[in-house]
């Protein structure tokens, strides 16, 4: 748990191709909220890359210029999903939420670009790197199909919540993954 006085820190590593990061989905939403409670720091950056998300461009923008530590929460939308699966096999954070996971590159092209899905999950690491992961999916998801999600949750033994007709969550608002947070905060 942050400490009274200081604010928790939360990143937001947006989905493939969302740039300017502001403009898309909920991000922007979601970090106005979370500033207007006064006990959070939110880092919500445009990512290099936003159209690749390559794994190689990603993980060093979020290790060396986002920063985070152990007592940092992350939060990732479809392809942050898989980049902040890919730092967690190797760092600690305080938490995760994931929306719109998948394991696999789904045979596009694109994804199988991005580096994430070139080797086996290590599961196991992931688990002991978070003290907590939620993961948010919806069956109606045209992008990525809810079997995915399923197996990352069965293998993250992540708090799954799976939300009728929300498509890939690119809707300008997200109040569940705000609910989670004032949970867990």
């Amino acid at each position: 748990m942050a400490e009274s006085n200081e604010n928790q820190r939360i990143l937001i590593i947006p989905g493939m191709g969302c740039t300017p990061v502001r403009e898309n989905n909920w991000y922007a939403w979601l970090e106005n909220e979370l500033n207007s409670l006064g006990r959070f720091t939110v880092i919500l950056e445009d990512m290099p890359d936003p159209d690749g998300a390559r794994e190689s461009q990603w993980l060093p923008f979020i290790r060396n210029t986002l920063k985070f530590d152990d007592k940092t929460i992350l939060i990732g939308h479809s392809s942050g999903c898989e980049a902040i699966m890919r730092l967690i096999e190797h760092d600690k954070v305080r938490g995760v939420i994931l929306v719109a996971a998948c394991h696999t590159d789904l045979g596009n092209e694109d994804e199988k670009a991005s580096e994430y899905y070139n080797r086996p999950w290590n599961w196991e690491a992931m688990r002991a790197n978070a003290e907590w992961i939620v993961q948010l999916h919806s069956p109606t998801d045209k992008f990525i199909p809810v079997a995915e999600a399923r197996f990352v949750a069965e293998n993250l033994k992540s708090e799954y919540m799976e939300l009728k007709n929300r498509g890939h969550f690119m809707g300008a608002q997200l109040p569940e993954v705000l609910k989670v947070l004032k949970e867990k905060c």
